[in-house]
């Protein structure tokens, strides 16, 4: 099984490109969706707070790699040739996600800029975005000091999603089908 991963600041676009993956047939593991779940099997509301403390407690208590640990059983009961994982946060989770699945394992990180980030998560509206610049930055820090930024590097393609959505969904639909 080929699994790929998307990594990018908030908002970039990673969402976006699990959609399309999603379209293509390609089943979605979201890292998002991991912690959005404990953080409701809390009891807490779905804020950027509770859940990026979620995020956090999880990192601090079980491990940088802690996300990722708890997406690979799910992934494994996925049958099929490639599998798309969604929100990768740091290089412990790159690494997890190497040793289980060796070269099979691609990372695509996805550029946008500040700017263009902040439009987007205005215009989508879900419950954890940011409704100012300064909440962005306070999100792009918090994800940073996870090694967000260092997990960026890593990646084996890199692709700018400035341009139009339907310019972006090719670009991903054209990735997708040469895997």
């Amino acid at each position: 099984m080929k699994l790929i991963a998307f990594v990018g600041m908030p908002a970039s676009g990673k969402s976006e490109a699990a959609a399309i993956a999603k379209k293509l047939g390609i089943p979605v593991v979201n890292m998002g969706d991991v912690v959005r779940e404990e953080t409701s099997g809390q009891g807490l509301p779905p804020t950027d707070e509770n859940i990026g403390g979620t995020g956090t407690r999880l990192r601090q208590i079980e491990g940088m790699d802690a996300i990722a640990k708890r997406c690979v059983p799910k992934i494994h009961l996925i049958k099929t040739p490639v599998v798309v994982v969604d929100g990768i946060r740091n290089i412990n989770e790159i690494e997890y996600f190497k040793k289980e699945f060796g070269n099979d394992f691609k990372l695509i990180a996805i550029h946008t800029p500040f700017e263009i980030r902040f439009e987007r998560a205005r215009k989508r509206a879900r419950s954890d975005d940011m409704n100012s610049m300064d909440e962005l930055k306070r999100r792009d820090e918090r994800e940073k000091g996870w090694g967000l930024d260092k997990a960026i590097e890593k990646a084996d393609l890199t692709i700018d999603n400035i341009d139009t959505i339907g310019i972006f969904q090719k670009e991903i639909e054209q990735l997708l089908g040469n895997l």
